[in-house]
């Protein structure tokens, strides 16, 4: 049964495509599925990042399960109610308050690697592969989906991904940009391990308002909010964590940050 598998471990919340007869492909339901788990990993005050990952070792996720687009994407109506599933599951993913990472093994094709790209960083095992398959689809490629893309890895390489629609390997991946570490399938577990904990123990807001910053500076000039990362990045000198991070240095210990 295609669907998200949603959980907690420790400070991380780990959402799961779980499809593995398709390769993870992403049904309607499971685009459905994420706006509403991602929401209940932000609301939670213990949590400190987000982590994605495929079912199984065979794929990340391997695209839009293409079996539904007739029944779900046969009619410009239909198409125009799935693509709206599929934006907000995206959207979701971007407008996320704490970090995320996708920890990729084997398939990462199409939509899934536009779940990838979506999130903040990306951790692919020595086995991944990558491609965007849209041209041999005769598929239309959105605006957002596509500027993210350039947003990565520049324009040269995006349009060497889209007209192409050939396949990469993590090494390829590596050297554009597309995926910041490839690690052995035997270690990719605890590499990606590494990187939650990492996250898990430094400074939450500052943490929050450095990616908010981020989120911003890739905006156009017109339609940046300068004052949102201001007021984060002040919220973070009046913050109790602020004053433990000086205490902790000054005692030369390891500072526990409460995201206060």
């Amino acid at each position: 049964m295609a669907e998200l598998k949603v959980s907690r471990d420790g400070s991380t919340g780990w959402i799961v495509f779980s499809n593995p007869d398709k390769h993870n492909a992403m049904t309607y339901e499971m685009w459905r599925a994420m706006p509403e788990a991602i929401a209940g990993f932000d609301a939670d005050p213990d949590l400190r990042v987000i982590a994605f990952a495929g079912e199984g070792e065979k794929a990340f996720v391997s695209g839009a399960d293409i079996s539904e687009f007739e029944s779900r994407r046969g009619s410009v109506e239909a198409a125009a109610e799935y693509n709206r599933a599929s934006q907000a599951a995206t959207d979701a993913l971007y407008r996320a308050r704490l970090p995320t990472i996708a920890c990729i093994r084997g398939i990462c094709f199409g939509g899934g690697l536009g779940l990838a790209l979506g999130c903040d960083m990306r951790i692919a095992a020595d086995d991944a592969r990558f491609c965007i398959p849209a041209a041999r689809l005769g598929l239309g490629y959105g605006y957002a989906g596509l500027k993210r893309l350039v947003d990565v890895v520049g324009p040269s390489y995006a349009a060497e991904i889209f007209a192409t629609a050939r396949r990469y390997d993590a090494r390829e991946a590596l050297q554009m940009g597309l995926v910041n570490r490839v690690a052995a399938v035997a270690e990719l577990s605890g590499v990606t391990g590494e990187y939650l904990k990492a996250i898990g123990d430094n400074a939450p807001l500052t943490v929050e308002a450095a990616l908010t910053a981020i989120d911003e500076i890739l905006k156009p000039d017109s339609e940046r909010n300068v004052a949102s990362v201001q007021a984060k990045v002040d919220r973070c000198f009046a913050s109790e964590d602020y004053k433990e991070g000086r205490r902790a240095f000054m005692e030369k210990r390891k500072p526990v940050f409460r995201g206060q």
